[in-house]
Parts: structure tokens; sequence; C-alpha cells
């Protein structure tokens, strides 16, 4: 039964937080089992550029180091987040959702050029954080029973958080900041007098990731009409229901 309900959980969820989660999840299981080791997944501009190892673009978003308890704290806050954007702010529109996951995960690459971070994976679930935490700005949150606060002041306590902890808050730092451009170019800007939407899905995303509408000015051919259905026809449709 317990097994069951874990695969009816996992099924049902959204498309893109499923891939992404079971990627970080296997990733990591497949690093435990010694498949693979840490360095073969790290961000490294050398190996990339030079040695056109190009996994490494995508790898370092998917390893969140060992088991224990850093890695399973985010990966509840990764499922959670990711799970409520796609299944709020984003519902019905999954390429935006791939978009901003493309977007924020070039920005964080630039940035990694630049700067010696190995692995990005936090720093997305920051961003992921920071969008949803400024779309839902009136949830009142509480951490670990200890405090209560508005949701856009969550990023800023998971970082806090992490300091406590003796880690570093240059990547949360970076999640926050990639997140606010994301936030400010999709949600603010567009609204501004005079401002207008800059991100723009690409068109072969949408065709991929999205069911297509119905166009409205569609007009079946005459004899499509029910009305000039043979009644013949509908009788036995309603006799013999399919």
């Amino acid at each position: 039964m317990a097994y069951q309900g874990l695969a009816q959980e996992y099924l049902g969820m959204p498309a893109v937080t499923r891939a992404y989660t079971t990627a970080c999840v296997l990733t990591t299981a497949a690093v435990q089992l010694e498949l693979i080791t840490p360095f073969q997944l790290y961000f490294n501009p050398a190996l990339i550029f030079r040695r056109f190892q190009i996994w490494r673009l995508i790898t370092n978003f998917l390893f969140f180091g060992p088991l224990g308890f850093s890695f399973f704290f985010n990966m509840i806050f990764l499922y959670r987040y990711c799970r409520m954007l796609e299944e709020g702010s984003f519902r019905g529109r999954t390429a935006d959702f791939v978009f901003m996951f493309l977007f924020g995960g070039f920005l964080m690459t630039l940035f990694g050029l630049f700067a010696s971070l190995f692995f990005l994976g936090q720093a997305f679930t920051i961003m992921l954080v920071y969008v949803w935490s400024r779309r839902n700005p009136y949830i009142r949150m509480n951490f670990f029973g200890l405090l209560n606060f508005q949701a856009p002041f969550l990023p800023w306590v998971l970082m806090g958080f992490s300091l406590l902890l003796g880690n570093s808050i240059i990547i949360d730092l970076l999640g926050i900041a990639v997140g606010h451009i994301y936030y400010f170019l999709e949600d603010v800007f567009p609204n501004q007098p005079g401002g207008k939407k800059l991100l723009l899905t690409p068109g072969f995303l949408k065709m991929v990731f999205d069911t297509p509408e119905e166009d409205p000015n569609y007009n079946p051919l005459h004899e499509d009409h029910p009305e000039n259905q043979p009644r013949g026809q509908d009788q036995n449709q309603q006799q013999h229901p399919q």
C-alpha cells in the first residue's frame, strides 16, 4: 500500500518537476554507488570548451552533494517550490516554465565562468523559491516553528540558515539575483509605463511542450454539423453507445 501511494504521488507530479527531481536523485544515487564521481559532474569551463565535455553544463545542476541533511533539505525545497510554481502560475504553460529553467541556468552559467563555483543546483533551487515567493507575497510562512514571516522573506531566511550551517552564501545570493532578474523582466517591467515583455518563449518550445489550443475560428464542413448527420446513424449510436 505504501509503495502504491508513493508511486501514485510520483506519477501525479507535473512533468518538469518530476523530470528534474528524478534526474537529481538518480545522479546522487549514481555517485553513492560509485558509478560516477563528482569530478565528472562539476562545472569546469576549461573541460567544457577545450575537451567538449558539454554534459557538465547540465550535471552541475543535478548534484547536491552526498546523501545527508543538506541533500534532503535541498530536495524537499526543490520538489515543493518547483511543483507549486508548475501547478500555480505556470499551470498550462509548460513551455514558459521550461524557458525559465533555460534562462536561469544560462545566467548562472555565465556567472560561473567568472567565479569558482562547481555546482549550481542550490542556486537554482533558491531561484525557484524566490520567484514563487514574489508571486505569492501574502502567504504566511513558518520556518521550523521558530520564525513567522511573509513569503517574500523566505529566500533571505534560507540564506541566513545556510550561513548558520557554515556554508558560503555566494550560491544563495546568485540564486536570489537570478530569480530577481527573471521576476523583474517577466512580472514588473512589462507592467511599467513604456515597458514591454522582453522574455519571449521560443516557438519551438511551445510546439514541444504545450498542447495546441483549439482554433476559435475553425468552421467545420457543412456535412460535419450535427444537424446534417443521418438520423439512422444517430439512432444507432444511441442504441449502441461506445
